[in-house]
């Protein structure tokens, strides 16, 4: 069933087309995640399908209800008991001042208030903790249609059948999830680079015949000295026969070279050659540790006589639900106050954080980079490549970048900076698809030292080779990535379920044998049910 629609769709910013649309439809059962850089026009689209913004040409038609999940919305609270209580909102309806991860429960459980058929979401995420996450998931997958402005690979993967890339205003579907779609765009990245090459090796291969052509024509034979008229005249006829014949074939291998389609060779990733021993790095096993780290807001306790250790050259991520510390652990060890807290003497740390109080405003992007740098600008012209501000980009002033492209030169900064120990807190809020999957092969490749906090469980996955724990104001290590981790939790699940099990079962079969000792039982019965169990509790 036809849902939505919306056909010759033109939307300018000033002379710029942001995005153009020929024909689009939306059928029930489409769940269709929005993927794009930032600033291609994804909340732009959600809003003109919204009909919160006008088309300066075309129409949009709605045949449903819509709920919008907006990013940029302040909301009060409407939604009913059971929403309030999943959300764990109920004892927040009174309350005047809001986190954000509080503010977006509230615009998810508001959207979810009555059924909808289709559902526009930008970004819900923001802020939400992995068990919310979790939450807002399976409300997705309950609803008939959406559209999801998200970066959060592992959601776009488990709820989505259809992908759209908004890429130079345009808008490129893609059947399946975003694994699906990665794949796709892997498959015409490599078929660009076939085309590439086979344009190359044509080109090159006329451009040879055309010279080779072109050395033997000026090689031919000038007429003898000695020979007489008549054959000297013969001579110069057969010599420019040949001669026409050449330049023909020059003529015609040049129209070929000219009506040769030119292929762009896609684009690569630079590589970064970071000289880390000028960060004067730590050749401590460990860098930073803590025994019996306690902290309290108040009355609200954050840590109770917690330990860890982060070790050099590790990526460790700070794993736990919202308000359990980690960005409190972040600035405990950045502030270096706590005498619990161990810091290695050659330890200097490079923090990132979202006010972006690191960067100049009224200076370029470049010369933000360079200010306090220890690497040469070549290094640090590449670094900003890989984080996708190109070319002339690196010379815009940082008042004029979107968020995530702040973010990325405050990244920047810090690659190049002195610091050999990076803490990062939320690194991928602002970031696009692109972005984020180039922050990742960055730290993978970066040599330092990285402690950060993300409830992004693909990137974690991705950059972490450790995890700091978080819970019941304790931090608890675990050597290996975010699936291993959650695989480990699986099997100990299991083995206190199995426990439980089996000690239900020997319960049981303590009460049948007691029973067998009873006059007028039905020992029989009672013996069967005894072996059942017994078999049961050996093949556990």
């Amino acid at each position: 069933m036809l849902i939505l629609e919306a056909h010759n769709i033109k939307k300018y910013y000033s002379d710029r087309l942001v995005i153009e649309i020929d024909d689009l439809k939306i059928y029930s059962g489409d769940k269709i995640g929005i993927i794009g850089q930032n600033g291609s026009g994804k909340t732009t689209l959600l809003n003109i399908l919204a009909k919160e913004i006008e088309p300066d040409e075309g129409f949009v038609r709605q045949f449903c209800d819509i709920a919008y999940i907006r990013q940029f919305s302040e909301e009060s609270i409407c939604a009913d008991k059971k929403l309030l209580k999943e959300f764990d909102l109920s004892q927040k309806v009174h309350q005047k001042v809001f986190s954000g991860g509080e503010k977006t429960r509230i615009k998810i459980a508001n959207a979810f208030n009555r059924e909808n058929l289709l559902v526009f979401a930008d970004e819900p995420t923001a802020n939400l903790d992995y068990k919310c996450i979790e939450l807002l998931k399976q409300k997705l997958q309950s609803v008939e249609s959406f559209l999801l402005i998200s970066h959060d690979r592992n959601l776009l993967d488990s709820i989505c059948n259809k992908i759209i890339e908004v890429r130079d205003g345009n808008l490129y579907f893609y059947n399946g999830n975003y694994s699906f779609y990665k794949k796709q765009r892997e498959m015409e990245y490599n078929r660009e680079i076939f085309e590439y090459e086979k344009y190359i090796n044509e080109k090159s291969s006329i451009e040879e015949a055309i010279m080779g052509r072109q050395n033997l024509a000026k090689s031919m034979r000038k007429t003898p000295k000695r020979m007489g008229n008549s054959e000297a005249r013969l001579h110069k006829r057969k010599t420019t026969q040949k001669q026409e014949k050449i330049n023909n074939k020059i003529n015609s291998l040049k129209t070929r070279l000219e009506k040769l389609e030119v292929k762009e060779k896609p684009k690569e990733v630079p590589k970064i050659k970071l000289d880390f021993s000028l960060t004067n790095p730590p050749e401590n096993k460990v860098v930073i540790s803590a025994d019996k780290l306690s902290f309290s807001y108040g009355n609200k306790k954050i840590f109770d006589k917690a330990g860890f250790k982060i070790l050099n050259g590790s990526k460790t991520a700070l794993w736990g639900e919202n308000g359990t510390g980690k960005s409190t652990l972040l600035n405990l060890i950045f502030e270096k106050t706590d005498k619990n807290i161990y810091i290695a003497p050659k330890v200097k740390i490079g923090y990132f954080h979202q006010d972006f109080e690191n960067l100049d405003y009224d200076k370029s992007v470049l010369e933000n980079v360079m200010r306090d740098s220890v690497q040469n600008q070549t290094v640090a012209r590449t670094i900003l490549a890989r984080l996708l501000i190109k070319n002339d980009d690196v010379n815009k002033k940082v008042g004029c970048l979107s968020g995530g492209e702040r973010v990325k030169v405050s990244f920047a900064k810090l690659f190049v900076s002195d610091a050999n120990v990076l803490l990062l807190d939320e690194p991928t809020n602002y970031l696009d698809m692109s972005s984020m999957e180039a922050l990742e092969s960055v730290l993978c490749e970066y040599e330092g030292t990285v402690l950060f906090v993300s409830h992004d469980s693909a990137f974690v996955n991705a950059v972490a080779d450790r995890l700091l724990v978080i819970e019941n104001h304790t931090i608890t290590e675990f050597e290996g990535n975010l699936d291993d981790y959650r695989q480990k939790m699986n099997e100990t699940s299991k083995k206190v379920k199995d426990e439980t099990e089996k000690i239900i079962i020997r319960m049981k079969m303590a009460e049948i044998a007691a029973k067998l000792s009873v006059p007028g039982t039905d020992k029989e019965a009672l013996e069967e049910e005894y072996r059942r169990l017994a078999a049961l509790l050996g093949n556990m």
